[in-house]
């Protein structure tokens, strides 16, 4: 077999790499987690200082992940760092990880998430109801969606990454026109001593703070899948570090100017009491056609992340595939598309189950918080490694900071996972299980995989 049936090649620029970044990052969570961080922390100069720090964390790990990605443009990013960091074990136990827990319950999460921003507009109430037996219609839709967003991305890789940059570039101006709305057109409403008021039942504390830290992290999340394209990118050595770098820097000042606008309009107590905080800022800057306006910059804001969030999280399995550390057959590329057909259809199958099963995913999607910060500590700390491994002057770009900025990141990630223990242990105990259940499937796996080998090799 030729080794080009199992390439893919080189057809995404630095524009549609830096839209990943910054498509996948911002889904709905701007627009609703600042409820969350004043309720934990209780004022607005806390609520900043949260933005402040989990956008410098999530900047440190770009840029560590930047150095490690420019140098190694591999196929699966986190899951080829692993490997030629850590061996084949570690590697197949964050891709088990990957294809088990975190992206088909971040899919299927996302299609639910659209369904129930949809569900708000009149033409679609009827999302709420029984399609079939116990089946809602949303679960339908849902269901739909990601198999349409699975053929987009199975059609061509660069078809959907200019579908992606469109309806990033799309969300980025709809954020802008909101933050402006209630900045010029609040009348009455806005008033800067907002920002100098407080919640009085917030949570407060170290408590809070890591609260909040854990629903800002939260919000940035999604900026390491674009490594899973590296080898998709052209001219990775460059564009690898612009998107990382100038995709966090992107969202960073989108969510502060986001939260300004938000703040503007409502005072603390009003924003730790809203369900969707930037939805009621607008209804009171615009009326109705207001708050319709952000519903729809949540739907659109949500397209884009799942058009990301697919196109990159079936890269996973296909690297693994073509190490012989998985079922060879996702290790296929379409004749036809130059894509990786086979692992889009094993993640929409996965995706769907999860859906169909909705009224149970959401505490398995909680397992997936604490795996991707054991892993996203992991392959930081592989910096340490190749820095080791690689001949002095021949990288081709260096984290600014070294050593504190990825000792910085990797602490931050260890603090998050002690306090991700303490404060939820039996999702957290239920998520190192799965990990561990890894290992026996590896063991299993390479176990038949030499047994069919010697029976070819005697044959």
């Amino acid at each position: 077999m030729a080794q080009t049936e199992h390439e893919l090649p080189r057809v995404l620029n630095a524009a549609h790499a830096t839209s990943i970044v910054v498509g996948i990052i911002i889904g709905s969570g701007i627009f609703l987690v600042p409820r969350e961080m004043m309720a934990a922390v209780g004022s607005s100069g806390m609520v900043y200082t949260v933005w402040i720090v989990g956008g410098l964390l999530s900047l440190f790990g770009a840029m560590t992940y930047a150095e490690i990605a420019a140098m190694r443009p591999l196929y699966g990013g986190e899951y080829a760092f692993l490997r030629e960091a850590y061996g084949d074990t570690v590697a197949f136990l964050y891709m088990w990880t990957w294809i088990t827990i975190a992206k088909p319950a971040s899919i299927a999460t996302i299609a639910a998430g659209l369904m129930r921003v949809l569900g708000t507009f009149g033409m679609f109430r009827f999302f709420g109801q029984p399609a079939f037996a116990h089946l809602l219609w949303s679960q339908v839709f849902a269901i739909a969606a990601t198999w349409l967003i699975t053929g987009l991305n199975i059609i061509g890789t660069r078809k959907a990454g200019n579908v992606h940059l469109a309806l990033t570039w799309l969300k980025g101006l709809l954020i802008v026109v909101i933050a402006v709305f209630c900045f010029v057109f609040a009348r009455g409403h806005g008033d800067w001593h907002n920002f100098g008021t407080s919640f009085a039942g917030a949570r407060g504390g170290f408590a809070g703070f890591m609260v909040a830290l854990i629903a800002a992290l939260w919000a940035y999340d999604g900026w390491s899948d674009v490594t899973q394209l590296a080898g998709e990118i052209q001219r990775p050595e460059r564009n690898m570090p612009l998107a990382l770098i100038g995709g966090v820097a992107i969202v960073g000042g989108l969510y502060m100017l986001t939260n300004a606008a938000i703040q503007y309009v409502l005072p603390a107590g009003a924003i730790a009491g809203a369900e969707r905080p930037a939805a009621d800022a607008m209804r009171l800057v615009a009326g109705a056609a207001g708050a319709a306006l952000v519903s729809i910059g949540m739907a659109v804001s949500i397209c884009a992340t799942f058009v990301g969030s697919s196109l990159s999280g079936a890269r996973v399995p296909f690297a693994a595939a073509r190490d012989g550390l998985f079922f060879r057959g996702l290790a296929h590329v379409s004749p036809r598309f130059h894509t990786p057909s086979s692992a889009l259809i094993l993640q929409g199958v996965l995706s769907s189950l999860l859906l169909l099963a909705i009224g149970r995913f959401q505490a398995l999607f909680s397992l997936a918080i604490f795996a991707e910060w054991m892993f996203y500590a992991l392959t930081a700390s592989t910096i340490f490694v190749f820095r080791r491994r690689d001949a002095v002057g021949t990288r081709v770009f260096s984290v600014w900071g070294y050593p504190a900025v990825p000792v910085l990141f990797i602490l931050a990630a260890g603090v998050l996972l002690v306090f991700s223990i303490m404060d939820q242990p039996r999702n957290s105990i239920a998520g190192m299980a799965v990990i561990l259940l890894g290992i026996p499937v590896h063991a299993l796996y390479q176990r038949g995989r030499k047994g069919k080998d010697s029976t070819a090799v005697t044959s």
